[in-house]
C-alpha cells in the first residue's frame, strides 16, 4: 500500500464526498417535497444509470450490462481468476420515494472504490459494485427482479415478459432506455454485501449506529379480486346487495387479524385497492386489491398463507387469489454477520442484531453467495416516503463498516 502511515484498519471513507454523491443522484427525479420519483426503466432511471456508469468509469472500472439490465462496475484485482467481492443495491424508487433507499448501497460501494483509489490500494480479488434492476416492484412485478434473475429465482424470459400498467414489457422498456445488455445474468461472487437504511425505527430508538442484519422475513404477495355485482345505491335493499367492497373490507380486517394473532414477526398488509365502477351512487361490483404477508419462518409463512386462503374461501362472494411473489425467510451467512459485529465494534460504533422486515436484493444473493447486510438508522423509521432521511454521520459509519468488510474479504495486496 502506498500510504505507509495508515494501517488498513485506520482507513475511512470520505463522508462529505458520499453525501454529495447521494445529493447529486437525488436530483434526478427530485420531487417538490424533497423526495425522489424514479421508477424502474424510465427515462429518469436511464439518466441515473448513465451517471453511475460515468462515475464508475472515472474510477477506472470496467462496466458491463447484462440481459436484465443489471449494471456491474468492476475494479480489477491482482488475481483476475478469483471470484469477485460484490456490493451494491438499486437506484429505482417508489413513486413517492426518498433519497437513500437503495441509492445508499450503490453509492457506498462506489465510495469504497474511491477510498481504495485514494490510497493506491489494490485488492487481490476483484471488487464489483452492482446496480440491480427494478428492485422496488412499483412499476414491474416481481420485486427484486434483477437480483432474482441473477440468482435463478425466476427465469430471464419470465422477467422480460412482465408488463406495467400500460402493457409495456420489461424487455421493451430496457431497449427503450438502451440498457438491455448481452451478458448472461449469472453471478456467484465470493461474498456479497449490501449497505442500506433500516427503513424502520428500531436502530434510532435504541440509539444504535449499525444494524447487524441476521436475515430477512419471507414474503408472499397476492393479487386478489372480489367479484360482486354493481347496482343502483338507492333502489337496491341492503339484504339483496352483492357489495364487493363490503367483502373486501372484511378481508382487509382479516389479513390484519391473521398477522396480529400469529407472531411478533408476522406481517399482514393490504396496500393497494381499486374499486369498480368507483361511482358515488353505485354499489361496488368488483374490487381488486393486493395482500402482503411476511414471516420469519417458512412454517409461519405457510400458516399465514393457509389462513388467508381459508378466509377468502369463506367469503360471501367469489374471491380470486393469485400469488405473484414468494420467497422464503433468508438467514445471512453467520461468519459475515459476525464480521459486521466485529468491524462495528472495532470502529467504535454501537450495534445490535436485527431481522429485516423488508425484502432486499441481498435476500436473493444469499442463495448463491455468502451474504451480509449493514443497516444504519433512518429518521423516524420512515422510508418509501419523500421525507425519508438519514444523518450524514450514520451513512458515513455504515460505509466505513462496508469498507472494512470489503478490505477483509477481497484482501489487500501489499506487494
Amino acid at each position: 500500500m502506498s500510504d505507509s502511515i495508515l494501517t488498513l484498519s485506520d482507513l475511512r471513507i470520505d463522508g462529505h464526498r458520499l453525501w454529495r454523491s447521494l445529493m447529486d443522484l437525488a436530483k434526478i427525479g427530485a420531487t417538490e417535497k424533497g423526495g425522489v420519483c424514479r421508477l424502474a426503466l424510465t427515462q429518469l432511471d436511464k439518466e441515473a444509470r448513465d451517471l453511475i456508469v460515468r462515475w464508475a468509469t472515472e474510477l477506472g472500472c470496467t462496466v458491463r450490462i447484462d440481459k436484465i439490465g443489471n449494471i456491474v462496475a468492476r475494479r480489477p484485482g491482482t488475481n483476475p481468476e478469483l471470484s469477485p467481492v460484490m456490493t451494491g443495491s438499486h437506484i429505482d424508487t417508489q413513486p413517492t420515494g426518498g433519497k437513500f433507499d437503495g441509492n445508499y448501497g450503490v453509492l457506498a460501494g462506489l465510495e469504497v472504490l474511491r477510498t481504495l483509489n485514494d490510497h493506491g490500494l489494490r485488492t487481490i480479488a476483484p471488487v464489483e459494485v452492482v446496480v440491480w434492476t427494478s428492485e422496488e416492484g412499483s412499476r414491474f412485478v416481481p420485486v427484486m427482479m434483477g437480483s432474482g434473475v441473477a440468482s435463478g429465482a425466476f427465469s430471464l424470459e419470465y422477467a422480460l415478459s412482465r408488463e406495467d400498467s400500460d402493457q409495456i414489457s420489461v424487455e421493451d422498456a430496457l431497449k427503450s432506455i438502451g440498457y438491455q445488455g448481452c451478458v448472461e445474468p449469472s453471478y456467484s461472487p465470493k461474498a456479497y454485501f449490501e449497505a442500506h437504511i433500516e427503513q424502520g425505527p428500531v436502530l434510532e430508538t435504541a440509539a444504535c449506529t449499525v444494524g447487524v442484519v441476521t436475515g430477512a422475513l419471507g414474503q408472499r404477495w397476492y393479487n386478489v379480486k372480489v367479484q360482486g355485482q354493481e347496482a343502483h345505491a338507492g333502489p337496491t335493499p341492503m339484504n339483496l346487495r352483492r357489495d364487493a367492497l363490503l367483502v373486501a373490507a372484511d378481508l382487509v380486517k382479516g389479513v390484519n387479524q391473521i398477522a396480529t394473532g400469529s407472531s411478533t414477526n408476522a406481517r399482514g398488509t393490504v396496500g393497494c385497492m381499486s374499486v369498480f365502477p368507483n361511482s358515488r351512487n353505485v354499489i361496488p361490483g368488483q374490487v381488486a386489491m393486493t395482500v402482503d404477508l411476511r414471516a420469519d419462518s417458512a412454517e409461519l409463512l405457510d400458516l399465514l398463507d393457509t389462513q388467508f386462503r381459508k378466509l377468502c374461501s369463506e367469503c360471501e362472494l367469489p374471491v380470486e387469489v393469485e400469488q405473484v411473489v414468494h420467497f422464503a425467510p433468508q438467514p445471512f451467512d453467520s461468519f459475515l454477520v459476525d464480521s459486521v459485529r466485529r468491524k462495528s465494534a472495532d470502529l467504535g460504533y454501537p450495534s445490535m442484531d436485527l431481522l429485516s422486515g423488508a425484502g432486499h436484493d441481498a435476500v436473493y444473493l444469499a442463495s448463491v453467495a455468502p451474504t451480509a447486510m449493514i443497516f444504519v438508522p433512518c429518521e423516524g423509521g420512515i422510508s418509501h416516503n419523500e421525507i425519508e432521511n438519514a444523518s450524514p454521520k450514520d451513512l458515513e459509519a455504515g460505509a466505513n463498516v462496508l469498507l472494512q468488510m470489503i478490505i477483509e474479504a477481497a484482501a489487500v495486496d501489499d506487494a
